[in-house]
């Protein structure tokens, strides 16, 4: 029997918030909204469905393992790396949305066929955390949107746009469940995809990072190669002169160590260190749309000396340290570098 406002029948919410619902109520918003950007958030979320979906039976399908190649980064590339980024590649092209994308996985910049072009341009990592694959730890996928602003053919100088233009960034998370994290500029909302109808459902709305947290996220294995800056603040945390220590959590894949850290606060760091002064996270399609979404759910990004959001790239594979989280915590950090003047 129905409730009465209609709304439960069964036990089933027969008004529930889907992403594909909620992507048509923000472009209603604007009035002069060509629904492109509604349509290209479409492609993508096929594109993480598909991901999701060759995850879960990665094993049976014999996806784990080495590819035999290797990406630009010199990084071995897993069958399912290969698989997902072919996924991302196709769907965003069928969009006719898209002019220009900048994958992790392809050295150069990837230019759809004339007939096929639209007005935006898509980073992404399509397969993030894939050194985890074999061990089953959470994985995801990566991604920011930008407009092109220039007339003529797109080319690489469309592609290196900061991150302060972005119209759009999110994430997909392959865990204990699948949920897209998406920032259209109007806050952060969680996704979760419900297999029983095969659609993202709306669960975590308006996400808020905390103000200050109590877990620091980083690879602490290479604590003798930091600058002064890293050492002292991680050691601020672990013996504090007043309060509790924090918390240590390091995964080891972007996305899940991020996620936590929007869910519970605190500070997640790749610095910079001796043998990688430049740090190790790609700038276009890790760094920027990370910060975009900690940003839009009030927290802060930093490289330590600057907002990240602000560095103009120069090359579409460029590394750079990177603070992000709880805003009180990455101002800590960045007070340490003005201190130590590193």
């Amino acid at each position: 029997m129905a409730s009465n406002n209609g709304k439960q029948q069964g036990g089933f919410d027969t008004d529930c918030m889907t992403l594909t619902r909620y992507v048509l109520a923000e472009q209603r918003k604007f009035p002069h909204a060509t629904g492109d950007l509604t349509q290209l958030l479409n492609a993508i979320m096929t594109a993480v469905k598909s991901v999701s979906s060759a995850v879960r039976k990665a094993g049976i399908a014999a996806l784990f393992g080495i590819s035999g190649d290797t990406n630009v980064q010199g990084e071995e590339v897993k069958k399912l790396d290969v698989l997902a980024n072919d996924l991302f590649i196709n769907m965003l092209k069928a969009s006719f949305t898209v002019c220009l994308m900048v994958s992790e996985e392809n050295e150069t910049i990837i230019e759809v066929e004339t007939e096929r072009q639209g007005k935006y341009i898509v980073c992404f990592d399509p397969l993030d955390g894939s050194s985890n694959i074999d061990c089953l730890v959470s994985i995801g996928s990566i991604f920011a949107i930008y407009r092109k602003n220039t007339d003529g053919p797109p080319g690489l100088n469309d592609a290196l746009q900061p991150g302060k233009n972005i119209v759009a960034a999110g994430y997909a998370l392959y865990g204990s469940a699948t949920m897209l994290v998406l920032s259209t500029g109007n806050g952060v909302n969680g996704f979760m995809l419900d297999p029983s109808i095969g659609e993202f459902i709306l669960t975590n709305n308006d996400m808020q990072v905390k103000p200050r947290g109590k877990i620091y996220s980083l690879n602490e294995g290479y604590a003798a190669t930091w600058d002064p800056a890293v050492k002292e603040y991680v050691k601020s945390k672990k013996e504090p002169k007043t309060g509790k220590p924090y918390g240590a959590r390091y995964i080891g894949s972007m996305v899940a160590d991020v996620h936590r850290t929007l869910m519970y606060g605190g500070i997640f760091m790749y610095p910079p260190t001796k043998d990688a002064p430049k740090g190790k996270l790609r700038l276009m399609y890790e760094c920027n749309p990370m910060a975009y979404i900690m940003e839009q759910a009030g927290g802060c990004a930093t490289t330590g000396h600057k907002r990240i959001l602000d560095v103009i790239p120069e090359s579409i594979h460029q590394r750079v340290p990177i603070f992000l989280g709880s805003k009180d915590d990455v101002e800590d950090v960045k007070q340490l570098y003005e201190k130590h003047n590193v």
